[in-house]
């Protein structure tokens, strides 16, 4: 496995410096995109990893994932009355679409559903921020993990198009909390900073039917477990799923800060990082790694 790093590395590393960083967030615009990192987790908590792998950066919309199963933990099929499970086909901050359907989202990992699944996390937590932040510590075993209060201000200054689609949700119904309280945390999540490692061991779980090895925990059954990697397939890369599907064939999330987590169910858990995006809002090297390492041995789960 590591001689296989090493590998896509070099195949990879040429690419560097392609694509652009996410300059809409002001406190990403500065953000060295000469950087670039894999790590793999295997079910027996083995690890792998090849340059910066130990960096840490803002995680962005991967915390959506670890927002959804906190929601589920709480509010098991009875959160789906609220979001739905079905690609968008839209930009992932689109009011359309939410205006038609009748305020509820399509799915999580677009803006207005993960604003849907913080609201009800606000409903269930004193300190929903700090519950998400205690509960990737406890999955990457690393009580150092913590939010970059710079980024999280930083999107709060440019949060009015994720108000505008909260407060629609609101007028449909499908929004209990203070707007602006749901916003805080919403960004306080996104601004948490993990590196490769952390998140190939924090996401282990989708790989292992539910249970974390690092936490020695059941996060989610089984069953559940499968409903979010079939999420991550098909809702996963913003408008890029379908070709992420086809190219590289696993359940994936991918955020602007420049990371993306990967799932092979039963086997491995993976994070690339590289801060440069291609057009779709995802990491230029780090959809080159997964495509490349999925060719090399063949692990797509389609």
């Amino acid at each position: 496995m590591q001689s296989l790093l090493n590998n896509i590395y070099q195949e990879v590393i040429p690419m560097l410096g392609q694509g652009k960083v996410a300059d809409y967030i002001p406190a990403l615009a500065c953000v060295d995109p000469h950087q670039f990192g894999i790590a793999i987790c295997d079910n027996e908590d083995n690890l792998f990893s090849v340059g910066d792998a130990h960096t840490a950066f803002s995680i962005q919309s991967i915390s959506k994932v670890f927002n959804l199963v906190l929601a589920i933990n709480h509010y098991g099929e009875g959160l789906w009355q609220r979001v739905g499970c079905e690609p968008s086909g839209l930009p992932f901050n689109s009011l359309v679409q939410l205006e038609y359907e009748n305020g509820i989202p399509r799915n999580p990992f677009i803006n207005a559903g993960a604003l849907a699944i913080s609201d009800m996390n606000q409903s269930r937590f004193a300190s929903p921020h700090l519950a998400m932040r205690d509960f990737v510590r406890r999955l990457a075993a690393n009580p150092e993990i913590s939010a970059n209060r710079a980024v999280a201000d930083s999107e709060f200054e440019y949060r009015a198009r994720n108000a505008a689609s909260a407060y629609l949700m609101k007028a449909f119904g499908n929004f209990e909390n203070e707007v602006e309280d749901v916003l805080h945390s919403y960004f306080y999540n996104c601004a948490l900073e993990m590196s490769c490692v952390d998140l190939a061991r924090s996401v282990s779980f989708l790989a292992n039917r539910g249970h974390s090895l690092c936490a020695d925990e059941q996060i989610l059954t089984p069953s559940q477990t499968s409903q979010v990697n079939s999420l991550l397939a098909t809702s996963g890369m913003y408008n890029e799923a379908g070709s992420f599907a086809f190219q590289v064939g696993l359940p994936g999330k991918s955020g602007v800060g420049g990371g993306i987590i990967a799932v092979v169910p039963g086997r491995f858990s993976i994070c690339v990082f590289s801060p440069a995006l291609n057009p779709m809002g995802n990491s230029q090297l780090g959809v080159a790694a997964l495509t490349s390492l999925t060719k090399h041995i063949n692990w797509s789960v389609y």
